[in-house]
């Protein structure tokens, strides 16, 4: 009987994903960081980057969402105490991106030690951002949120400054203590209530004055939210009625003596994706709580920290965009069908070429968004297009998302749809970000609201644009139907996802005709902009499209 049970040798499979630097191979993300003028940044974006392409960093990223965390809703006492237990896997990656200051790096001049370097510390928080995303997503959810809340709690600036040297502190501490004993701290959001969704105004919650009441002073939050993420935060940003008067307050996880506040945490949420992070409902049994702003100023406030967030979903889906197309390149440089490699088989290459043009203008867009974040306080410019582009790219950007996901998945075939590796994981992962933070007809809606009611600032989003006539003639035609629509009269709110979409095609094209080679730029006017503003599947590029120099522009393989 032999003694080799053998019965096949194994060749033609992909060799591992390891010894990936995910900055210096990314040229779209390099350019996109020299535009905003941060290549200050790029040696520590480099070391950042290279820490992340590892086949064992990668491995964390699928311990952390194969072992979900867990509601632990009493202790050994019997008492109420509403933690969550996590994997290691998600701690090492919450202290790899507090280090690296993704919850705290754009505001980095109010910190006492300020280690700001000049303009560009936003963009360079957002780079790091992006590259954290293609390796591990769900522990995003609270670093994002707490760089969210700082602006948000810059109108209540007694709490703020109290709380500033533990919201910019570059470390991680995940013990369950009040905040007054932590190095550190993260922050949540809690909009959401079953009855009202997106219309936060139907909020039923209260909040009761302890005494006088009035912004900063303490109140008792009775209520539920039906979506609130992270509930290991240290505190939450949370919407409540005063009277009829939506109002904002800081909530901790610990009263003022000590003992844990009443949020009671009924369940974690079994979604689609985003599995290392925890979502919960809560009930707020008179938790204790702090107004941030005036009262009835709550909409106002917890949308600073919105748009914050709204930047970051871009961000987020265009670094999953990027690793599921490094993923497909890599699968196709490697894997021989016919004899020849799949990246030579011409409907592959166009169809690689096709998704490398909408990682590029994903990352151009996002990118550039992340520079218009950090210079809207000083330049009108900056001030108009963040404005106007933060609803446009946050639609397009994680609108394009979930196919792209998916094609990448089809690149690897039946290696790409199973759990081994990461494309399964990031498919379902990226439509969370076109839901999260108002969906893509809320993004349409907002808008439409900025040309009708801040018609300054879309007007100069409109300016902006055409500064970018001429050099296309896709780009002028798609840019005149336009502006002859906006000068018709008032947008009809069914025309409103056509306008988003234009106008991100637009904005992307004309980035793209800036900043990248002229051959991803062209193309991208020709696939992108016909008459209708509409293109088929990825694959289907103009003829003669010179398919394997947009993928060697794109993609260091």
């Amino acid at each position: 009987m032999p003694n080799n049970f053998d019965t096949h040798q194994v060749f033609n499979q992909t060799p591992p994903y390891d010894g990936v630097n995910l900055y210096d191979s990314d040229p779209m993300l390099k350019s996109a960081v020299v535009a905003e003028n941060t290549d200050w940044a790029e040696p520590e974006l480099s070391a950042f980057g290279a820490s992340l392409g590892t086949a064992e960093a990668f491995h964390q990223g699928h311990l952390a969402n194969k072992n979900l965390p867990e509601l632990m809703t009493f202790g050994p006492d019997g008492c109420r105490q509403d933690r969550v237990e996590f994997h290691p896997a998600y701690h090492h990656f919450m202290d790899m991106s507090k280090r690296a200051g993704i919850h705290c790096g754009a505001f980095d001049a109010l910190a006492t030690d300020d280690r700001a370097k000049g303009s560009g510390v936003g963009v360079a928080r957002a780079a790091k951002h992006y590259m954290m995303m293609q390796v591990e997503a769900g522990h995003v959810c609270p670093v994002t949120m707490t760089h969210a809340a700082i602006p948000a709690l810059m109108n209540q600036p007694d709490l703020f400054e109290k709380l500033l040297p533990k919201l910019m502190a570059r470390s991680y501490d995940p013990s369950f203590a009040p905040i007054e004993q932590k190095s550190d701290i993260t922050i949540g959001m809690g909009m959401t209530e079953k009855q009202g969704g997106t219309d936060v105004r139907a909020n039923t919650t209260t909040a009761t004055p302890v005494s006088g009441g009035g912004a900063g002073q303490a109140y008792l939050i009775t209520g539920h939210k039906w979506f609130m993420s992270a509930p290991m935060c240290d505190a939450f940003l949370v919407l409540a009625q005063v009277g009829e008067k939506l109002s904002l307050f800081f909530v901790p996880r610990f009263r003022a003596d000590g003992q844990v506040n009443s949020l009671r945490f009924q369940r974690l949420k079994d979604k689609l994706g985003n599995k290392s992070n925890a979502s919960s409902e809560v009930e707020f049994a008179e938790a204790e709580g702090l107004m941030v702003g005036g009262t009835g100023r709550g909409i106002a406030n917890i949308m600073t920290m919105a748009n914050y967030t709204r930047l970051d979903c871009a961000l987020g889906s265009a670094g999953l965009m990027r690793q599921a197309l490094s993923r497909a390149l890599h699968h196709t440089h490697h894997r021989t069908v016919f004899q020849r490699k799949l990246i030579d088989q011409p409907m592959m290459t166009s169809l690689l070429a096709d998704m490398c043009l909408e990682v590029a203008a994903s990352t151009h867009l996002s990118i550039r968004l992340a520079g218009a974040y950090e210079r809207m306080g000083t330049n009108p410019v900056d001030g108009a297009y963040a404005r106007m582009m933060t609803p446009v790219t946050k639609y397009w950007v994680t609108k394009r998302g979930p196919t792209l996901g998916y094609e990448a998945m089809e690149c690897l075939g039946g290696n790409g749809y199973v759990e081994d590796g990461i494309l399964a994981r990031i498919y379902r992962e990226l439509p969370v970000n076109s839901i999260w933070e108002g969906s893509g007809s809320v993004m349409c809606l907002d808008l439409l609201r900025v040309a009708a009611r801040e018609r300054e600032a879309f007007e100069a989003g409109i300016d902006w644009l055409g500064e970018g006539r001429g050099n296309n003639p896709a780009y002028d035609a798609a840019y005149n139907e336009l502006t002859a629509l906006l000068v018709s009269g008032t947008i009809p709110e069914a025309r409103g996802r056509w306008l988003t979409e234009r106008l991100a095609t637009l904005a992307a094209a004309k980035l793209l005709h800036e900043r990248a080679p002229s051959l991803v730029a062209e193309t991208y006017t020709a696939s992108r902009l016909d008459g209708n503003g509409r293109f088929g599947a990825y694959g289907s590029l103009p003829d003669c499209t010179n398919a394997r120099a947009i993928i060697e522009a794109c993609c260091i393989s």
